[in-house]
């Protein structure tokens, strides 16, 4: 990954390949205007206070995602200034969070094939190096890991991602900003793994191959890894995650992480789904709705970076994560449309359609997460198309079994820059799933189907114990052009959101 330092220097006598800063629209008396933020003056200075007109007659707006790029000023030791849109200049207060994350997302994506850049963005307090920090990170994101690069690093015809950035205006001895710099590196090095598994090939990425990843993780930052295979899992009866992996040849896995810290007195279980193929089984999805389906183990690559995250944190909560994993094939062994499972919880589960998987494998992780009566269980899919029908391509949906929790849920969502929405469990739903033959059908309504798949799940979380569900099919993978610091392929959504319910949770702020 890209290296992070912070450094008080002035821009001009900086060597690098690139100075960034930021630009926006004016807002009050200087409205409609063009605008260079805090941390570029010493770039407008060298253009004689005139930079902003000069990147007017170039066009730039000060645009959120907009780019300008011109030479620099006589003197400066580096060759190129890129002036990146913050969109509308605050009025009062500083740059919000995810306005300086996406505008340096965007600019280290432009700097593939750069040694070294220097960030001048507003840094106004600790919370804006964070935000930077992220946004490089995240934003110089690249997966060629399959494509013929010689073994030099650098796709075939392409360009390594940025090698080094400097954030001007982070104090390298100040402690709040020096942990803020590895706040931002830890949870981003994780999120960029949650990529690289979503991004895997299915051939690669089995759900005995994810376990293996799962537990060198482990292994590294001390965290206690159970992996229940096949046979384990046929001895303690769970029903769906074994219905959901009969038919393919790539065996089902049921995978326990625990963070624990000796200070925590509250714990949080994260249940991920984990279907590291997605064909929909003998309910078989049409052409073209198969392509993209290795993204659909999301959930549980989120639940892994998040469990990851908080044991390099070293956050005072006890997390526990579940990744269910299986591979949803259509053979002589696949789980057929009207067959029952008997759950990990000893409920009966009539399969109306195969295609909805990903409730049964969640349905047992979530009852064994149960058993441990954690505080709270936050579960994470790629579950359902209605979902993305409703709150579209970049917006998460959250379910849960209390009103106070779903909004803190929400609040933590938005806090990070994840774009997420509230939804309801609307009760008149839960009588479509009666089955006659089991205790309750895996479908329902066709309309409002991710609501439905919420009531599911919820049949399968404990008494008494606080639940939320996320459901991210619509943000998981980003199948159009990159934007901000998101790129082509998989996203690592809720990440962000998991290890900020976490923080909030160790601060005791959470419940």
């Amino acid at each position: 990954m890209t290296a992070l330092t912070l450094s008080t220097s002035a821009a001009p006598g900086l060597r690098a390949d690139a100075i960034v800063i930021g630009v926006a629209k004016g807002t009050g008396s200087r409205s409609g205007d063009l605008v260079v933020a805090p941390g570029g003056e010493a770039v407008d200075k060298a253009y004689a206070g005139k930079l902003a007109d000069v990147l007017e007659t170039l066009g730039a707006s000060g645009a959120e995602g907009e780019l300008t790029k011109l030479p620099s000023p006589a003197g400066f030791k580096s060759p190129l200034v890129i002036a990146v849109g913050l969109g509308a200049e605050p009025d009062g207060g500083g740059y919000a969070a995810e306005a300086l994350r996406r505008a340096a997302g965007v600019a280290a994506r432009t700097l593939n094939g750069a040694k070294k850049a220097a960030f001048a963005l507003p840094v106004e307090d600790t919370a804006a190096v964070g935000a930077i920090a992220e946004g490089v990170l995240l934003g110089a994101y690249s997966f060629d890991v399959y494509k013929d690069n010689g073994g030099n690093g650098k796709a075939k015809n392409g360009k390594a991602p940025l090698a080094e950035a400097t954030l001007l205006g982070g104090k390298p001895r100040d402690a709040a900003h020096k942990a803020a710099l590895a706040r931002a590196t830890a949870v981003s090095e994780e999120l960029n793994r949650a990529r690289d598994l979503v991004n895997t090939p299915p051939n690669d990425l089995t759900p005995a191959a994810f376990a293996s990843i799962a537990q060198e993780a482990a292994k590294e930052h001390g965290i206690k890894i159970q992996v229940l295979d096949d046979k384990a899992l046929v001895k303690g009866g769970y029903g769906g995650i074994l219905g959901v992996g009969g038919g393919s040849a790539a065996t089902p896995r049921l995978v326990k992480l625990s963070y624990t810290n000796p200070e925590a007195d509250k714990h949080l279980a994260f249940v991920g789904k984990g279907i590291t193929y997605d064909s929909g089984g003998i309910s078989l999805k049409p052409a073209g709705h198969n392509e993209t389906m290795k993204c659909d183990m999301s959930g549980a690559a989120a639940v892994f970076a998040a469990v990851v995250s908080a044991a390099r944190l070293g956050l005072r909560v006890n997390v526990t994560g579940w990744l269910a994993l299986a591979e949803n094939m259509p053979s002589g062994s696949a789980v057929r449309p009207g067959d029952v499972l008997r759950m990990y919880s000893g409920k009966t589960v009539e399969v109306l359609n195969t295609d909805a998987e990903g409730r049964l494998v969640l349905a047992d992780a979530l009852w064994a997460a149960s058993a441990e009566n954690p505080d709270a269980i936050v579960d994470v899919a790629t579950l359902t198309g209605a979902m993305m029908l409703a709150l579209g391509s970049r917006t998460f949906g959250i379910m849960a079994n209390d009103d106070a929790f779903r909004s803190a849920v929400h609040e933590a969502a938005e806090e990070v820059g994840e774009p997420a929405w509230p939804m309801p469990l609307p009760e008149h739903l839960r009588k479509g799933m009666d089955s006659p033959t089991a205790d309750i059908a895996n479908m329902g309504e066709r309309m409002g189907g991710g609501l439905v798949a919420g009531l599911f799940l919820r049949e399968f979380v404990g008494e008494g114990i606080t639940w939320a569900h996320l459901d991210i099919a619509g943000p998981a993978f980003n199948e159009g052009g990159a934007f901000g610091y998101t790129p082509k392929g998989g996203t690592g959504s809720a990440v962000r959101t998991l290890v900020r319910l976490a923080e909030l949770t160790a601060e005791g702020d959470l419940g």
